[in-house]
This record gives C-alpha cells, structure tokens and sequence, in this order.
C-alpha cells in the first residue's frame, strides 16, 4: 500500500509512518514527593526523562511527536509556572519534527487557556483545545479537549465553569471535590480533576469521524482522559466517556484511543474492537529509569516500542 507522501508499506513489515509519545511529565523545580495515594513522584528527574526521549526520538526520527497532557504539575510554585511550561516547550522543540500538545488538568492549574494554548501552540477557536490533523491521507488523528467542559482553566465565571461547578454538586456530595469517598464505581470519575468534552465538540467529532469514513481514512483519537474503563482507573475517566464513545461507535474508521492522565497505564479491545490505550507517566519513573516510546503504524495496527516503564504493545485492529 503506497501513501501520496511516498511511504510504503511492504508486505505490512515497514510502517507508514512513526510517531512518539510521552505523557504526564509534570515537571516542578521542587523536592521529590507522593501522589495522595503514596505514589512517589519524580518532580527534577521527570525533565531528564523528557530530555532523554528527545535525545532518542532524534536518533529513531519518527515523523512527529505527541505529548498527551500535564506538561508541568500542579505544585509547581506559581511564580514559575510560565517559565516551566517555556522551558518544557523548548525541550520538545529540540525534536526534529512537529510537535502535538494536549493539555491536561496540572497545566490548567497553572496557567488559563489564554495562556496556555499559545504557548503550546495550539491553534484554535475560543480557546478550545481540540483539533485535528493528518499526516498521511490513509490516517487522521483527532486531539480531544477533556476539559471543554471544566472546573479549572476557564474563567470563575465562565459558563462552562458553572456549569461544570453545577454538574459535580449534583455528582458528588463530598466537599472536597477531587475526593471519590462514597462514590461507587464510575460514578468515581465525577471529580473535579477531570472534566468533560461539550455538545459543540461532540458534534464537530461526529462531524470529523463522518469526513474520515468519506476518505477512507483510519482514525486515531486522542485525549488526556481515557475514555474506557477497561483501561484505566474509574477515579481517571472523563466525565462523560459514555457519550465520547457512542459518537466514536457509529463509525468503524476509529482503530485506536490514545490517553495519559491514568499514570499507572493500560490497554483494553472495547466491543467494537477499538484498542484502548492508556500510557505510563513520566512523572513517576524513579532515577534513571523512563517511560517513553515510538509508535510505528502500519495499515492494520499500531506497534508501540517503549521503554522502561512504558510498555511496549502490538495493536492489531479487530475491524
């Protein structure tokens, strides 16, 4: 199968193209400390980390690179916030090849969308964070804003902030509103560190799967949040995954969803036969080790390679 950019997939053994992936860097100039569940936190080391990956992706040369979210973390120490995120941003921009930011809740607490999205040089309308791209006609990536509709990142009174707001009251009684205690199963998502994607980004998801069917193409979508609970935690779901994935059913173009924010990792096949693939933080890597990878594509799956703490896995379509 050939591509109009003159890649050739022989005999399915050479990708089409390759891309790499990291997620959850979190980087803070701050001493090492744990996730509210005891989980050690890498703060210094997670920028080494990231340093490495470029230094490896330069030298595998896929083709692009995406971040999945969470460029620097929550503790950072405000005052810093907007030169950690210029100097994330410059290490990435040391790769040989674009880039595709996602944003993530620690970005949000660090800086508003205003200031954010240029910064990663995401380009679009009013301040929302979805978008797409193809970088070959056979492949479409689709890049979802989970926080379309969120507590954090727009302004106090912004209508999706109420609305969000109004949304956890009735989700979760606790007072502390990142605390899951008393909720059961996945009514453990309605957090207020996650968020939910709006009607008009539903409808330009459908809008964007339905042009995909037309030309042909294999989808990949792309989000922060995990979007099945086959793959990740309930605590770490997007709030309305749900409604997510039955826009994404209707269409047998999506192969594969890419998601971070869920540091431990994971992959599931959902029943439509869409691989589900959660991937492991950079944040939590002790010294010295990483989590990082190169996704090469072919035409019938998706073959990630990664290292140390980030597995590798083989995604062959089902459909």
């Amino acid at each position: 199968m050939g591509s109009a950019n003159g890649l050739v997939n022989v005999q399915s053994n050479q990708p089409l193209f390759s891309f790499g992936v990291i997620t959850d860097v979190q980087y803070a100039d701050i001493p090492d400390g744990r996730s509210f569940l005891g989980v050690p936190r890498y703060y210094r080391h997670s920028l080494l980390v990231l340093q490495r990956a470029v230094k490896k992706w330069n030298h595998r040369r896929p083709n692009f690179i995406m971040n999945f979210g969470d460029i620097i973390d929550g503790f950072c120490p405000k005052e810093q916030s907007l030169d950690a995120v210029k100097k994330l941003v410059m290490e990435f921009d040391n790769c040989n090849g674009p880039v595709y930011h996602m944003i993530g809740n620690h970005c949000l607490y660090n800086l508003p969308r205003e200031k954010l999205l240029p910064l990663l040089r995401i380009h679009s309308h009013n301040d929302h964070a979805y978008y797409d791209f193809s970088p070959i006609p056979e492949y479409r990536f689709v890049i979802l804003d989970g926080y379309d509709v969120s507590a954090i990142g727009w302004p106090k009174d912004h209508p999706k902030t109420l609305k969000a707001l109004k949304f956890l009251n009735e989700k979760n009684p606790n007072s502390d509103k990142n605390s899951p205690n008393g909720l059961v199963d996945l009514e453990r998502r309605f957090l207020m560190f996650n968020g939910a994607v709006g009607k008009d980004q539903l409808e330009w998801l459908d809008n964007v799967l339905s042009d995909a069917t037309r030309l042909n193409q294999k989808v990949v979508v792309c989000c922060h949040l995990p979007l099945d609970p086959n793959a990740s935690s309930r605590e770490a779901l997007l709030w309305n995954y749900d409604e997510v994935m039955e826009v994404l059913h209707r269409y047998s173009c999506v192969k594969v969803c890419l998601a971070g924010h869920d540091h431990k990792g994971g992959h599931s096949v959902d029943s439509h036969g869409i691989h589900h693939r959660v991937f492991e933080a950079a944040l939590e890597c002790p010294p010295g080790t990483d989590a990082f990878g190169c996704v090469d594509v072919f035409d019938d799956r998706l073959s990630l390679s990664g290292t140390d703490r980030m597995k590798s896995t083989e995604m062959i379509f089902c459909r």
